[in-house]
């Protein structure tokens, strides 16, 4: 793997002293309106070149921020609801330990109404069980 890699930089450096050695003409770089600055080609190029990748590293790292503040943010939640969901739990542990284990009951209904289809509410008996 090492051999690779070092194969790779030195090829990679090879195109670059080729690439430099073909593009040696003079020319102007203008910064400002009076700001005039005279390199060769390659090196205006590798400038260019350097600028661009700052530029995209810069973003990478921002991205990678807002990333983080995102993850962060919804970590902070998660804890939040952990807690919530810990004390609810809590708070049902403590309910059911007060409230009795017996099934609740209901009085007898001495009577039911049922709607008819006109809309009319009619009353039926029913049996209680005693």
């Amino acid at each position: 793997m090492r051999a690779i890699s070092l194969l790779i930089i030195f090829a990679f450096s090879l195109v670059l002293v080729l690439f430099s050695l073909e593009n040696t003409q003079s020319v102007t770089i203008q910064l400002a309106p009076q700001v005039e600055l005279q390199a060769p080609l390659c090196i205006a190029l590798f400038a260019a070149m350097g600028v661009g990748a700052l530029l995209a590293l810069l973003s990478s790292i921002w991205f990678r921020l807002l990333v983080l503040l995102e993850n962060r943010k919804t970590a902070q939640m998660i804890r939040e609801k952990d807690q919530r969901i810990q004390a609810l739990e809590k708070d049902l542990q403590q309910y059911k330990a007060e409230t009795p284990n017996e099934p609740l009951k209901l009085p007898p209904a001495t009577s039911s109404e049922l709607e008819t289809s006109d809309g009319n509410v009619e009353t039926v008996p029913t049996s209680s069980v005693n």
